[in-house]
């Protein structure tokens, strides 16, 4: 008997969305006598459904099944009957996410005269439309001179704020599938009306949040970057609370006292977990009272942090040696509680780097993290919260040996770096949802970054100086839309969301080599470049990563980025897309955190 299969034309590719969290059902519209098997693919490759945790193709009629549909399944789905791969039907799977938002400040008080803004951030799918209302009514920009909306409604700005403007206002972000709402409060009180407390507030300078804290060799400088002021400077020799030693211990045979610090993390806008390489311990520093806390021994030479939010610990690399030839992954528990901490070693070995994704309004947990080593052909993925190890990716049919990682919760994408050697792609792209390698990402080289909403991925290569930006379509792909070809070989660069349009972002970008920062408006790929911020540091006074002069943001809703020269730092305001100022006198400080609202 012969096999006779048929798919009619209209069934070749069908579209299906549908909304976070809810199960989808794809159906394979090949029909026939004697139809073998049908197999399924997401990205070109075949899904193996003992592998895979939340999608079986269990039931009589070989249909797909995604039991809860996150982000990361967005993409191309086909399936062919068995033998037969000519004949195959291409299912889209769109995902829409009701919108979430943030608002800031949740309350302001202001005197009558100036201006006030109030934001909104809002992401989902689709872009959320933004709405305002005042004391329950709708805000009407349109019958008022003093009222603007800025970037389609993220802002709402008032010019010259009066007594009546003060109430509750109200964001409302809408989009097909939901809606999210939130208060920012503003009070109108004249200057001697301003309560004693809030006087005592700010001649006490006890208001700590918003400051960038910059480490340098002349210790921990606290910097206001609104008036470019310096709230408090720790000295070398001021002592850890706890132990009573010195910040920065005096090294035998120096002259100046000084400190040598290389990576820090903000925990939760309470703590700041600061490396130091040559006294191998990680201190802690308190927010609330701008002052050094504790110490923690680590194994030696402690040069990369990160904090991972989902499970409030702090992993910490160690090289062991300046030739990175005994180097270990430890990690801090509990990192938020700051009652006494404990270091963890890994079973890890032989880890040059680890990669943990970042997490986002959409994505607030995240499982897995990845490690890899200088010379091995493969990534090792691994449970954050056993920190055990759980499958090795091998990259073997590529030649790639790891450098960097970034990811994508569009789609589900990780994007692999691969160092320079014959016969491997400059990156990698691995689906997150079957941990399979779905192949090169184009000619796109250098290292991949992801904006924060996972929707733009920008790669920039230090040695040509080409930039490529990257935009994940609503449907999973990764589409090119700009090659810049710049000057400057970028040590660092970072996203800060656009004061004009809403879900758009700048990116702003240092230089290895050269005293220019780079500004690229991504939504029309325009370029800028703000000259003459000084030499960077040079990466010999700066060996513990390639990032020889950092670009620091100030958060969703910050408008001022930082990055250092050798002797001075540098203040950007992202708003204006000047340079605000520099803060003279402080040497080698390419540590930087930021500390939103405490």
């Amino acid at each position: 008997e012969v096999v006779r299969l048929s798919l009619p034309e209209e069934q070749r590719v069908t579209v299906t969305t549908i909304t976070v969290g809810l199960s989808a059902v794809l159906t394979c519209g090949i029909r026939g006598a004697l139809r073998p098997p049908i197999l399924w693919k997401r990205n070109g490759v075949v899904l193996n459904f003992l592998d895979l945790e939340d999608i079986n193709d269990f039931g009589e009629d070989d249909s797909l099944y995604i039991t809860k549909v996150t982000t990361i399944h967005m993409g191309n789905y086909t399936c062919h009957a068995y033998g037969y791969e000519e004949l195959y039907q291409t299912h889209i799977l769109q995902v829409n996410v009701p919108p979430v938002i943030r608002v800031y400040p949740e309350t302001q008080a202001q005197e009558p005269g100036v201006s006030a803004s109030l934001k909104c951030h809002a992401e989902g799918i689709p872009n959320p439309r933004i709405t305002w209302l005042k004391n329950g009514i709708d805000i009407m920009p349109k019958l008022s001179k003093q009222l603007s909306l800025l970037a389609n409604g993220s802002e709402l700005h008032i010019s010259s704020v009066r007594y009546e403007d003060t109430g509750a206002y109200t964001c409302i972000a809408k989009n097909d599938v939901g809606v999210d709402e939130d208060i920012s409060s503003l009070f109108i009180e004249d200057s001697a009306r301003k309560t004693l407390a809030n006087i005592l507030w700010r001649e006490e300078g006890l208001s700590v949040g918003n400051m960038f804290y910059v480490f340098s060799d002349d210790g921990i400088t606290v910097l206001q970057p609104n008036e470019c002021e310096i709230r408090r400077h720790i000295r070398p020799e001021e002592r850890i609370f706890t132990s009573y030693e010195e910040i920065c211990p005096r090294v035998e045979g120096e002259d100046t006292q000084s400190c040598l610090w290389a990576s820090a993390v903000n925990v939760r806008d309470k703590y700041i977990y600061v490396t130091q390489p040559k006294q191998n311990r990680v201190m802690i520093i308190d927010i609330q009272t701008q002052k050094a806390i504790q110490s923690l021994d680590v194994d030696p030479l402690p040069t990369k942090l990160h904090y991972d939010k989902s499970h409030d610990q702090v992993w910490v690399l160690s090289w062991g040696n300046m030739r990175q030839s005994s180097p270990t992954l430890q990690v801090i528990p509990e990192a938020s509680t700051g009652e006494d901490p404990r270091v963890i070693h890994t079973p890890f070995e032989g880890v040059d780097d680890f990669f943990i994704p970042p997490t986002n309004l959409i994505i607030n947990h995240v499982r897995f993290g990845f490690i890899f080593n200088r010379s091995k052909q493969a990534v090792h993925k691994i449970d954050l919260e056993t920190v055990t190890h759980i499958k090795t990716i091998n990259l073997k049919a590529y030649s790639c040996v790891p450098q960097a990682m970034a990811y994508t919760h569009l789609g589900g994408y990780y994007l692999v770096q691969c160092r320079r050697s014959r016969g491997a792609p400059p990156q990698l792209i691995i689906d997150s949802v079957t941990d399979a390698v779905v192949g090169p990402n184009g000619a796109v080289s250098g290292t991949p970054r992801v904006s924060p909403d996972g929707r733009y991925l920008v790669s920039a290569d230090q040695g040509s100086g080409r930039i490529r930006v990257q935009a994940l379509t609503v449907r999973g792909e990764i589409k090119l839309i700009y090659d810049l070809k710049t000057n400057i070989h970028v040590s660092d660069l970072t996203f800060q969301p656009s004061f004009t349009e809403g879900n758009q972002y700048y990116i702003y970008a240092t230089s290895h080599l050269q005293t220019d920062v780079l500004f690229v408006e991504l939504s029309t790929g325009r370029m800028n470049v703000l000259k003459n911020l000084k030499d960077p540091i040079t990466s010999k006074d700066w060996p513990w990563s390639s990032y020889n002069r950092i670009m620091k943001d100030s958060g969703l809703f910050g408008q001022y980025l930082i990055t250092p020269a050798k002797d001075s730092l540098f203040v950007i305001n992202g708003r204006q897309n000047t340079l605000r100022c520099e803060v003279s006198g402080i040497r080698r400080g390419n540590t930087v955190v930021w500390v939103g609202e405490v």
